[in-house]
């Protein structure tokens, strides 16, 4: 039985505020210091709505074609309506299946502050692919666009058990338009009322451990298996504020307009959602890439952000609705380098680019290419070529690196800061996931020798600013996606007329890369690249935006002593270059 003190410190309790105070920490001496809290950029919901309750959060137009505009304080109760729901269930794994919509939105905040964690899937991804990252995360409901239900019939039928949460995107938050994911919110809120009103004080919103996992990202086409990145509460916090610095969020007065071009299920939205939260910016919300649509929007709500990768920026460039816009727009340029000539072409449009770099392991970009003051003096295309280096390190994190590649594992050895030296892209400090989630492994491979390896070949500059020229693992990104080759291969082969498969990257107008395919035929059998071109869209398992735009069919691919297939070779091949071997 407690003491009298215990008890009369609990009745106390009660008397006291409800909003959160600083976390206390023991010191050495045993006393506790109040200038240290937990960072988990869940609390930038709630703290938007309390600063300015009436600036908007959500610009949206809906499935059913209607305008949506909401509140900080509509979107802070929805999140804390969805956290009590979500809290008085005991979920602590929810999947999210939604195109850039509220109910994404409102999710990613509501999950984190009923002490779960987040798995934003891909929904471009096969059935099959997306059955596997909700089995693996372990996922106990799923929160589901209606759109997308067919995607996880298989899932469902593999486990019945796991329930559902259907988003119909209305809207309507009561009434016959809305859907389960408005009455889950609803019940929440009922919740709450019905056991005290504790509101945000009962949940979540600073985290007591700042090193707990809130989202797992998953990766999609650099391996075989898709990996789990481990997004933790503080790395989150700082990516956050690094995107409001690196971004300029915080420029515009009133607030800056943030269009969602970028989904928000990559590297959970590059750590955006929080960071526009913090400015109390407003989200214009987009279900799906629509040039004329973007571009209503910049011209007649006056958006100052948005994010997208090169080939994204080149379609819109290319609309027919495109023209200088009297205000500038910062424009984060990602997932793939950029060409020259691009930021050449967005900046006729007032687009001006801000060059970022980074991976789903670095929470999304934590890299950036800083204009400096004297590249103005510089000739046209020498001063665009440097905007389209990767750059340096973000302002939270600690500076990105080159390293040797040939050396044993665990050693780190910086190349020279010449511009010629080819290395290996590495990177340390806050911006770094916690791991692959029950992939032990692969996350020490990930940390070998103390730093996050990329992947990515690059030279270092003498400036400090890195360039990628080549990815390791031969990795293709098109149209923001990262294709494996070593996974393209390996489906290809499932071929019944193929007996061998190299996959480089070709240059691709639209999407930046796509995928060429050379291959070898089992002996007796005929086979056209048509052929396996049309196989590989109607009849396999390969993802739509893996599927090759070329295949040939050579006599024998080039391998080396030990039966691997020169791959630099098959990039001379795609490029019409000697094909002996």
């Amino acid at each position: 039985m407690s003491g009298p003190k215990s008890r009369l410190a609990r009745i106390a309790s009660h008397f006291l505020p409800a909003s959160p105070v600083p976390e206390q920490v023991t010191t050495d001496t045993g006393a506790h210091r109040f200038n240290h809290h937990s960072l988990s950029p869940t609390f930038f919901l709630q703290r938007a709505a309390e600063i300015e309750p009436n600036a908007e959060a959500i610009y949206h137009i809906t499935a059913n074609g209607q305008l949506l505009r909401r509140s900080y304080q509509e979107a802070a109760d929805r999140a804390r309506g969805l956290a009590y729901y979500i809290k008085q269930h005991g979920w602590k794994r929810v999947g999210i299946l939604c195109p850039n919509t509220p109910a994404h939105y409102e999710s990613i905040f509501g999950i984190a502050a009923a002490g779960a964690i987040q798995v934003a899937v891909n929904y471009r991804l096969k059935a099959t692919d997306i059955t596997y990252i909700l089995a693996h995360a372990d996922v106990e409901v799923i929160i589901v666009d209606a759109e997308f239900l067919p995607l996880i019939e298989k899932y469902r039928g593999e486990h019945p058990a796991v329930p559902i949460i259907v988003d119909t995107d209305t809207d309507a938050s009561e009434g016959q338009l809305c859907g389960p994911f408005d009455d889950a919110i609803r019940e929440g809120l009922l919740h709450d009322r019905q056991n005290g009103s504790q509101g945000w004080s009962g949940l979540n919103a600073q985290v007591a451990d700042e090193e707990d996992v809130i989202a797992l990202s998953y990766t999609s086409g650099t391996t075989a298996r898709p990996k789990g990145v481990e997004l933790t509460h503080r790395g989150c916090y700082l990516g956050a504020l690094a995107c409001v610095i690196e971004s300029g969020l915080n420029a515009h007065s009133p607030r800056s307009r943030f269009l969602w071009t970028l989904p928000m299920f990559h590297a959970a939205g590059w750590t955006f959602p929080w960071a526009v939260a913090s400015v109390r910016a407003t989200n214009y919300c987009l279900r799906k890439i629509d040039y004329p649509e973007i571009w209503r929007l910049l011209k007649e709500e006056h958006i100052t952000h948005f994010n997208a990768a090169p080939t994204v920026n080149i379609l819109l460039c290319a609309a027919k609705e495109a023209e200088h816009l009297p205000s500038p727009v910062r424009v984060t340029v990602a997932a793939s380098p950029p060409t020259p000539h691009l930021f050449q072409r967005m900046m006729e449009l007032n687009l001006h680019p801000v060059h970022m770099y980074g991976m789903t392991e670095t929470y999304g970009p934590t890299c950036k290419s800083y204009h400096l003051e004297e590249w103005q003096n510089l000739p046209r295309l020498e001063k665009f070529s440097k905007m389209a280096r990767q750059g340096q390190g973000y302002i939270t994190s600690l500076p990105v690196r080159v390293v040797k590649r040939d050396t044993p594992e665990g050693v780190i050895l910086d190349v020279q800061r010449n511009g010629k030296e080819i290395g290996e892209v590495v990177f340390t400090g806050n911006i770094c996931a916690k791991g692959y989630y029950k992939d032990p492994e692969a996350t020490r491979k990930l940390f070998a020798g103390g730093v996050l390896h990329s992947g990515d070949l690059a030279v270092w500059h003498p400036d400090g600013a890195i360039q990628i020229l080549d990815r390791a693992k031969d990795i293709i990104i098109s149209g923001g996606e990262n294709i494996s080759s070593v996974a393209l291969e390996s489906m290809l082969a499932t071929h019944p007329d193929i007996l061998e498969a190299g996959v480089v990257a070709v240059a691709d107008s639209h999407w930046g890369e796509r995928p060429k395919a050379f291959i070898t035929v089992q002996t007796g059998k005929q086979v056209k690249g048509d052929d396996v071109i049309s196989w590989a869209k109607h009849q396999s398992a390969i993802s739509k935006f893996m599927v090759p735009r070329e295949v040939e069919v050579v006599k024998e691919l080039p391998k080396t002593s030990t039966g691997k297939v020169k791959k630099h070779v098959l990039r001379e091949w795609a490029k019409g270059g000697d094909r002996s071997i």
